[in-house]
């Protein structure tokens, strides 16, 4: 299911929410000069490695990771999905509350992975954690937003926000189980992150709201 648009409008104009899109733009800009060897030890050294986390250096990729993406569909994804609910979200938190928010969700989804994946020297990269967090604040703040919602081939759905983002975390609960017990079948994404972040943001979306939300 592929989110177009939702039916909430924001006040304010969302420069925290672009910011972000555009460094995470420029920093993926930045790694198609480089040959395959020389994005792979970028992906070492500034992606998020559970089996490494212990080393002095590897807190910072708690943060690093996560302007990092493997390819463009990867980052039009995610930058997608951060435009569509991070203008509402941000709306109510202000810019300062809102970048650290962002910030706590992309550290707690890292976290989440490494628990779950305490051993894997497999690089993790990509904002979909610190995204999972705004989607999770968006659930609660506006679940009876809209959201219009393309459903290959050709279905286009206007759903509650609810109903899209809980199907979403669902569905991410399903695959993350999956991965649990080594099965392949929603392929090789860091499940647990996206859960991570999702929950975080649920949790402590509200004690960054500075404008009063419509329930």
């Amino acid at each position: 299911m592929i989110p177009l648009r939702d039916s909430t409008h924001s006040e304010k104009f969302p420069i925290i929410t672009i910011l972000l899109i555009i460094l995470n733009i420029y920093i993926y800009f930045n790694t198609t000069f480089l040959n395959p060897t020389g994005v792979e030890e970028t992906f070492f050294v500034y992606g998020l490695v559970p089996a490494n986390f212990i080393s002095d250096t590897s807190l910072l990729t708690l943060i690093s990771y996560t302007f990092l993406h493997a390819s463009p569909l990867h980052l039009i994804g995610n930058m997608w999905i951060l435009w569509l609910f991070g203008d509402n979200v941000e709306d109510k938190m202000g810019k300062v509350k809102f970048l650290l928010f962002y910030s706590i969700c992309g550290v707690l989804a890292g976290v989440s992975h490494i628990i779950v994946n305490p051993y894997s020297y497999i690089p993790v990269i990509g904002a979909s954690g610190a995204v999972a967090g705004i989607m999770g604040a968006y659930f609660l703040m506006f679940r009876n937003a809209k959201v219009l919602t393309f459903v290959p081939p050709f279905f286009l759905f206007n759903l509650p926000a609810w109903i899209y983002l809980g199907f979403w975390g669902l569905s991410q609960l399903w695959c993350g189980a999956q991965s649990i017990f080594n099965s392949g079948s929603c392929g090789q994404i860091a499940f647990w992150a996206h859960i991570g972040g999702f929950i975080t943001g649920m949790i402590l979306y509200r004690f960054f709201i500075v404008e009063k939300v419509n329930y």
